[in-house]
């Protein structure tokens, strides 16, 4: 039995759509590779870009800023600090990036775009490169990201150190090159001693004076003398300066010296200039 051009056409008709589904088939995955996109927003991105990949990738930016919108009130959590030096160890930049779970910071795409924005920090704004990339990766992980902040340091060397869950990062500028087990060991010390302020010299007078009120009236409830009341107060303050100041506190490796005296027995030439401290 013969077929007539209606069913011929029928026919036709078919097997085009057959085709372009196959073709659409193999775009969808492309772009879905590209962005991270579910199949469905794909397809749709593709039927409104008429087939166009790069026309799809734009859409679904722009479609992905709308959800990153949606997702901005969400409480951020967790997230990665990462600090990454020139190559000539004169310059580091450390970043924090914030995400809703631990699942999503411990993701490889998450983890090497906070690493792809320190880096970026090297050389120009970090929070900056952030705002331009963070709807295509909000697209991929599914979270609200926010940028949790940023510094940079240079000088004539610079050590830095990264906690292994990569929740806290350090960094130190020294005044020469120094040798890289103690720098090392100096970062890791201000990581685990979390120091706020360099030297005593760095610390506000206001803040002093308020520690000081609070030990006078603590004294004062102990009912010590008046004539020695500041004898001790200087005591108190020498003791409160072990707690806050990174040149003051005691050395981790070695608790009968402090960071200072420690670098001036290593190299009475050594001095830190400053320091970072960024945790989560």
């Amino acid at each position: 039995m013969g077929l007539e051009d209606e069913d011929i056409l029928i026919l036709i008709n078919w097997f085009a759509n057959q085709l372009s589904i196959n073709i659409d088939m193999e775009k969808i995955k492309e772009l879905r590779e590209k962005t991270g996109a579910g199949m469905v927003e794909c397809k749709k991105a593709l039927e409104e870009a008429g087939g166009d990949i790069e026309k799809a990738v734009e859409i679904l930016r722009k479609k992905g800023s709308a959800k990153a919108a949606k997702k901005a009130d969400r409480i951020t959590n967790e997230g990665m600090v990462v600090a990454k030096n020139s190559s000539d160890n004169k310059k580091v930049s450390i970043v924090k990036i914030l995400c809703e779970t631990d699942f999503v910071a411990r993701n490889a795409d998450f983890q090497a775009f906070v690493t792809e924005v320190a880096e970026k920090g090297l050389s120009q704004s970090a929070e900056e490169y952030f705002n331009s990339k963070k709807d295509e990766i909000i697209l991929k992980v599914g979270e609200n990201l926010v940028f949790g902040g940023a510094v940079v340091l240079s000088g004539e060397f610079i050590s830095s150190y990264i906690h292994s869950n990569n929740k806290l990062a350090t960094a130190i500028v020294f005044n020469k090159t120094v040798d890289a087990s103690l720098a090392n060991d100096i970062a890791m010390h201000t990581a685990a001693m979390s120091p706020s302020y360099l030297a005593p010299s760095d610390v506000p007078e206001t803040e002093i004076e308020k520690e000081k009120e609070i030990y006078r009236e603590q004294l004062k409830q102990e009912g010590k003398p008046t004539e020695i009341v500041e004898k001790i107060l200087l005591g108190k303050v020498n003791k409160y300066y072990e707690d806050v100041c990174l040149l003051k506190q005691y050395f981790i490796k070695d608790d009968k010296k402090t960071v200072e005296q420690f670098l001036k027995e290593a190299d009475g030439t050594i001095k830190i200039e400053e320091f970072s401290r960024i945790n989560l």
